[in-house]
């Protein structure tokens, strides 16, 4: 995901977890403001420190025609 996108999408969901977390009519219960924005950060942070799931350059799957002799 570029830097970019990563960077929008993490001010967004603070944001989100701020409004949800602080919001006097918030459907959250008011105990649980700080876990919302402890979860909310630790989500943005594990997007940026962890790579996408992918497959490796050059890896193409040969032989899966279903038969025995490929």
């Amino acid at each position: 995901m570029p830097n970019d996108v990563k960077a929008t999408l993490s001010v967004l969901s603070l944001i989100v977890a701020a409004i949800l977390a602080y919001w006097r009519g918030s459907p959250i219960r008011p105990d649980f403001s700080t876990y919302i924005m402890v979860t909310a950060f630790f989500f943005v942070v594990a997007m940026w420190v962890f790579p996408e799931a992918g497959g490796k350059k050059g890896d193409t799957k040969k032989g899966l025609s279903g038969g025995p002799n490929g």
